[in-house]
């Protein structure tokens, strides 16, 4: 089967995925939740391996290597887990709740973006959760991407460009590539470039260098037109650039995930809809899965949300356009 669940209906979680993540180089799934669980996944045998919880929720993680990750809350958290021996340490404390983070393994540092229109950096090996660097800004994250040595943020409807090893520096670069708030973000260092998703349905893909390929980046509407007729600004909530591939997949507010050429700017297939909110979604390293966390509401009780993980095998649709 070209789609299998890892959490099946019985085992649905109550409360929204907020990050779902691949290892660096194996097919382990870190799942963070607004019911303040962490999860980490085995995605070929649809196993449990590792479970914590939090006193709040959690709304972003990332690994910083195969063996240990990183998740934020809503407390304004930043806490460091070893899948070994199961240990937590608290590595950061913002202000305010904490939107995005991500770990650069060119400087070791990590970047974490939260509501309290702050960048913070933090050093996991000091053992101290006073930040290495901060950079205040003029509205909250809403997304961060790292590309090498540089650092992409999504505030409101621009993106700003750091270099992480010279923060001090002015703002390598901003760019405004939607006319919207900017709701995700990801960078590819093979790409050179960007993909950007707003809150009413515009994905942009840009260069970093404007020369690439003689192309300055283009944008387009996800969903060009509704039943009715009329513009259907359906938020984008997650972007996945493929690892190996130009092409990149978007995931919406209701359900639609669909698969992109960069180069030709076409759709490439449009996979079937789920139930639900597309939260966030995830290439493995050699791009043959996607996993893909959907949020919904229970049928019996429409206050209690849960969400559900899939498993996307790319090579069950090779060759076709349109499934669902």
């Amino acid at each position: 089967m070209a789609r299998r669940s890892l959490t099946g209906d019985a085992d649905a979680t109550v409360g929204a995925v907020s990050r779902v993540r691949f290892a660096p180089s194996s097919n382990n799934l870190l799942v963070s939740s607004w019911d303040s669980g962490l999860r980490l996944y085995d995605a070929d045998a649809g196993t449990l391996r590792f479970t914590a919880a939090s006193k709040a929720a959690l709304l972003d993680c990332c690994f910083e290597d195969e063996s240990t990750a990183l998740a934020c809350g809503s407390d304004g958290s930043v806490r460091r887990y070893d899948f070994g021996s199961g240990a937590q340490d608290t590595v950061g404390l913002h202000k305010d709740a904490i939107a995005c983070i991500e770990f650069s393994q060119m400087s070791g540092q990590v970047v974490t973006g939260s509501l309290d229109k702050k960048l913070q950096f933090w050093d996991t090996k000091t053992g101290s959760t006073n930040s290495t660097g901060t950079v205040t800004l003029e509205s909250h994250v809403s997304s961060l991407s790292i590309c090498g040595m540089y650092l992409l943020a999504a505030v409101a409807r621009n993106v700003y460009f750091y270099d992480i090893r010279n923060l001090a520096g002015p703002v390598k670069a901003k760019d405004c590539p939607v006319v919207h708030h900017v709701q995700c973000l990801q960078a590819s260092a093979e790409w050179n470039g960007y993909v950007a998703g707003s809150v009413d349905g515009i994905v942009a893909l840009k260069y970093f260098n404007r020369g690439t390929d003689g192309d300055m980046g283009y944008a387009f509407r996800c969903h060009p037109n509704s039943r009715d007729g009329k513009l259907d600004r359906i938020s984008v909530n997650c972007v996945a650039i493929h690892p190996c591939k130009k092409t990149f997949v978007t995931g919406d507010d209701k359900g639609y995930t669909i698969s992109w050429d960069a180069e030709s700017k076409k759709k490439l297939l449009e996979f079937p809809s789920y139930s639900g909110s597309v939260a966030s979604m995830a290439y493995n390293h050699s791009g043959q899965l996607l996993a893909v966390g959907a949020s919904y509401y229970h049928e019996e009780d429409k206050m209690v949300e849960k969400h559900q993980i899939f498993i996307e095998t790319m090579e069950d649709y090779k060759g076709k356009t349109r499934l669902g």
